[in-house]
């Protein structure tokens, strides 16, 4: 693990322009772990053109170490069904030569603070195991497991269980409020939310 100076790390959201730098980032996961169950690296241009839907409605952030990406998360939708719109999945990755710095804990907190203010009530972890350190990670943010899927995927010659947490953000009300795409909220609120992380 490489040590970080934390004054010099920086969180922005990303942009499609991110998308080489963050499909290396995922490359490895799929190529290595089981923690994706993806077989096949996407291409180039279909990575991008997933950053650029993710960024229609929700969050996709990245972490930066002088002008280097060095990690990155998003949220999207968990289900289609209408009902469903006030829930939402959290996804991060950390290059692999700087997990164990924190910056994971950092995102997640970001995305969870920048849902909020789109009124997302439930946030969703979907993580394979054995995984100590995303258990960790969502436990916390006081994230509870509320669901094991014993054998669901199968790669690398073996079959996985995943678990699922989860963790109300906001109140559940009467009458939820109207969910906000990620281009409706005050950039001045996000800003603060990037410096105070």
């Amino acid at each position: 693990m490489r040590r970080l100076e934390e004054k010099k790390v920086n969180f922005r959201f990303a942009t499609a322009e991110d998308a080489s730098k963050i499909l290396e980032i995922y490359k490895y996961y799929i190529e290595n772990t089981t923690i994706t169950f993806e077989y096949d690296v996407p291409t180039f241009v279909e990575f991008k053109e997933r950053i650029k839907n993710t960024l229609l409605e929700y969050p996709y952030i990245v972490c930066e170490y002088k002008n280097e990406i060095l990690g990155y998360a998003y949220a999207h939708k968990v289900w289609m069904r209408a009902a469903y719109q006030w829930d939402a999945e959290l996804s991060v990755y950390i290059d692999k030569d700087y997990t164990g710095n924190g910056l994971g804990k950092k995102l997640y907190k970001i995305l969870i603070e920048i849902l909020k203010l789109q009124n997302v009530v439930n946030v969703y972890g979907c993580v394979t195991y054995p995984n100590e350190k995303s258990d960790k990670l969502h436990e916390s943010f006081g994230f509870k497991k509320v669901g094991i899927f014993e054998n669901s995927g199968y790669k690398f010659g073996k079959w996985i269980g995943v678990t699922w947490f989860h963790k109300a953000i906001l109140e559940y009300e009467k009458k939820p409020r109207k969910l906000k795409k990620i281009s409706q909220i005050d950039k001045e609120k996000i800003k603060m939310i990037f410096f105070n992380k």
